[in-house]
């Protein structure tokens, strides 16, 4: 998981001039008001008491803005609890518009995922403009046809790659049987 960096809140929202919503580790120092933070009266936010889905204002040690800070507590696939905290430099924001949108957004990351891990577009060997065009219109299209299967099938894009690794190491290997006729024994 990506967690925010206070240089990467400051570009967003100086120099770009947007807001955001960030997932914060755990470890992370926070002061709960101004005067807190020019006192250097620093909290870890995994000591803090904070109820869930209450948003609470907060600064964070090298940001210069104020931040609202949410406790989002969900169920994993197998059924533990798990604890994500976010904050937004949007402060008007109710933790239901910010849950929603970081829902919206969390659904990228199995992209981003599928792309760098299974159809391997961020190993490409190419070194000219064009085979790297082609090497990364290649990549899109193994993409589009994982999440074809994907759809058909019900199995996830690395199932799916696996299976098919294991057909084609089975088809080379009655290839090569084929060139050489003479029994394999142990």
């Amino acid at each position: 998981m990506w967690y925010s960096a206070a240089a990467n809140m400051l570009f967003i929202k100086h120099d770009l001039a947007k807001d955001f919503i960030m997932p914060l580790k755990a470890n992370r120092k926070l002061a709960l008001s101004e005067q807190a933070k020019r006192d250097g009266q620093w909290i870890r936010l995994d000591q803090l008491t904070l109820d869930a889905k209450t948003p609470l204002d907060i600064y964070l040690e090298s940001v210069d803005f104020p931040l609202v800070l949410l406790k989002h507590v969900f169920a994993n696939e197998d059924g533990r609890l798990g604890i994500q905290y976010l904050v937004s430099s949007d402060t008007a924001l109710t933790f239901d518009h910010i849950a929603t949108i970081y829902r919206k957004r969390w659904n990228v990351e199995p992209y981003h995922t599928s792309l760098k891990q299974t159809v391997s577009l961020e190993k490409s060997p190419t070194q000219t403009v064009t085979t790297q065009a082609n090497h990364l219109c290649a990549a899109l299209c193994a993409y589009i046809k994982l999440e074809w299967l994907r759809k058909t099938t019900t199995l996830h894009h690395l199932a799916l790659t696996t299976k098919l690794y294991v057909a084609a190491l089975h088809s080379a290997f009655a290839t090569l049987r084929q060139f050489q006729p003479i029994l394999w024994a142990a």
